[in-house]
């Protein structure tokens, strides 16, 4: 019997393989004018959005818009016999990246990025929900960023993300809080700029609101912009939020199991 290269203390790979795939390390870089993947300059990457996707939890929703993809799990609101007494409950947000997030391989702990994330998510949310009645109770969001695509978009789409699952569970809410990001690249202001576009923009902004109510939740800027800049792109994403409020608030119908 003629002797066989298979080898049985190994798991074989298959007999046909391909190389895989891998992004481009090298930036693209952009300039006033150009084509952005068939998106003009106030245009926004396509939304999907699922509430009620993680049944363990009280409330969740998962987002995704191209290259950012997100869960979020809210669990609460629940009372705790360990902390003091308050009289208004208390919401905690907590923002993790998986190790495959992004080119470069990131380690399971958490670092300054994670807790900056999560310090503007918790600021963009926090006058939403009505701590007032829950007393001595906590609210806690978890997000899972499963894939990055820019700082920008992963605060924006998880605030979404995050807002979409507190409604999922019941919270006590006065609005829904949608967000969006816009940066300036030349003289033209971009809506939902990707990470190389951030990269290369003078300044960015992340625009945080609940259009229900016409109020501004939270801003957030870098780089430089001058102050007509920056009205200039709270304008633009102020309008955009208005589309976004309505995808989040059909996708939240949607789910909700008819009587």
């Amino acid at each position: 019997m003629a002797q066989s290269n298979f080898d049985r203390r190994r798991i074989n790979g298959p007999e046909e393989s391909f190389p895989p795939v891998f992004a481009d390390d090298e930036e693209t870089f952009v300039k006033p004018g150009a084509s952005r993947h068939g998106r003009a300059a106030q245009d926004i990457r396509p939304i999907f959005l699922k509430p009620g996707l993680i049944n363990q939890a009280n409330g969740s929703a998962y987002i995704e818009t191209e290259k950012t993809k997100i869960a979020c799990a809210v669990y609460g609101a629940r009372q705790s016999r360990s902390t003091t007494y308050s009289e208004k409950g208390r919401l905690n947000v907590e923002v993790k990246f998986t190790p495959f997030s992004c080119q470069r391989r990131r380690a399971p702990m958490r670092d300054a990025e994670d807790r900056s994330i999560a310090v503007q998510i918790h600021q963009a949310l926090l006058s939403s929900v009505r701590l007032g009645l829950l007393p001595k109770s906590t609210v806690d969001i978890f997000i899972i960023i499963i894939e990055n695509d820019g700082i920008e978009g992963c605060v924006a789409s998880g605030s979404i993300a995050a807002s979409a699952a507190l409604a999922d569970a019941g919270i006590e809410m006065l609005g829904l809080v949608v967000s969006c990001s816009a940066c300036v690249i030349g003289k033209e202001i971009w809506l939902d700029p990707t990470e190389d576009e951030a990269k290369q923009a003078t300044g960015t902004l992340v625009y945080a609101g609940m259009p229900a109510l016409g109020s501004v939740t939270s801003i957030w800027q870098t780089g430089k912009l001058t102050a007509q800049e920056v009205f200039q792109c709270m304008d633009a994403c102020q309008e955009r939020c208005t589309d976004i409020h309505l995808v989040v608030a059909q996708a939240l119908l949607d789910s909700t199991p008819s009587s």
